[in-house]
């Protein structure tokens, strides 16, 4: 995938500080990972430059094929498998045995890991790091043990943490890194970089207005086999009560789009324009704030409890079904 050009662009300003630890923070799908994943090829290049990494040596082949003796990636061990990064021996046997799935959140084990990382020598000799993705998912104690080697950190190793919730991460974590808000592009850079992509000019509107202008997101969405067909067709299947509109779909990703329904109903009664959909897509129907209020506290707490072993069918049904409660409890609007 070419990277984005608002992404070298934060690169090339971010490599032009000094510090040991940096804090990439913003709404997802805006490039945190892929940032990141720059500043590490560029601090471990053995020919950078002041755009980055070369893309050529040694450690830059390195970090392609997952195994740079002076990378440690610390993430959730789902996130790990999601973008091929290899577990440690411990873990890979466990889940493999069927002892336990994959950790959702950063592990106790694999900080530790982390920990004994950082104090070993650099094996080639162009310093360490440490990657943390995403950071939110450090629970507490892995959080403390992080701090700790931040705040005495051994010389030739950096951090960059990369997270959209920087106000879950203890303060201490947040003062003692360099801190980053994700750059959002302008519309004609990420149209143009869709474009790079392969996508399609009558699809790209209409993911970047499903993504919420998330480029990254944007090209998820258009490349997951029918999910921009089905798109404009949510408002109305929820109000029917059908919940065929949502096979195949994780369970966080039905949350994300019922909340995005929510919000636009919210806006469109306030006399805005929808963020997430056509107009057309939501013109019959109305819905008392106070109810649609309610109804998007109870999705983000939803959202909060998605971890939860529930099943994925029955999920989906309680879902619809609340979702066409709600909105049938309006009047609906006159032709």
């Amino acid at each position: 995938m070419n990277l984005a050009p608002w992404i070298e662009r934060q690169r090339s300003a971010l490599l032009s500080q000094n510090g040991h630890a940096w804090l990439l923070q913003g709404p997802s799908g805006l490039g945190q990972y892929a940032l990141a994943m720059e500043l590490a090829r560029a601090w471990l290049c053995e020919a950078p430059s002041g755009a980055g990494a070369c893309g050529t040596c040694g450690s830059c082949h390195g970090i392609e094929v997952r195994t740079h003796a002076d990378l440690c990636m610390l993430m959730p061990e789902t996130t790990m498998i999601e973008l091929g990064w290899p577990l440690s021996e411990k873990a890979q046997a466990e889940v493999d045995d069927k002892k336990r799935k994959p950790s959702k959140e950063i592990r106790v084990d694999a900080m530790r890991d982390a920990v004994e990382f950082s104090q070993r020598t650099s094996a080639r000799g162009r310093g360490k790091v440490v990657v943390v993705f995403p950071a939110e998912q450090m629970n507490h104690i892995t959080a403390n043990a992080l701090l700790k080697t931040l705040e005495e950190p051994p010389g030739d190793v950096r951090f960059v943490l990369a997270t959209e919730s920087a106000h879950q991460l203890l303060p201490t974590i947040r003062s003692r890194c360099i801190s980053h808000t994700l750059q959002w592009p302008p519309i004609q850079e990420a149209e143009s970089w869709l474009t790079g992509q392969a996508v399609a000019t009558e699809q790209m509107n209409l993911a970047l207005k499903a993504s919420g202008g998330r480029p990254e997101f944007a090209l998820t969405l258009a490349q997951t086999e029918g999910a921009l067909n089905r798109w404009s067709s949510i408002p109305h299947a929820l109000r029917m009560g059908d919940a065929s509109i949502f096979k195949d779909w994780s369970a966080s990703s039905q949350i994300d789009a019922i909340q995005k329904v929510c919000h636009d109903l919210m806006v469109v009664s306030t006399g805005a324009n929808p963020r997430f959909f056509p107009r057309q897509a939501l013109q019959d129907v109305r819905v008392p704030m106070f109810v649609l209020s309610a109804w998007s506290k109870e999705l983000a707490q939803s959202m909060k409890t998605i971890d939860h072993p529930f099943n994925a069918g029955l999920l989906t049904e309680s879902l619809v079904s609340k979702a066409q409660t709600v909105l049938n409890s309006g009047v609906p609007k006159r032709p």
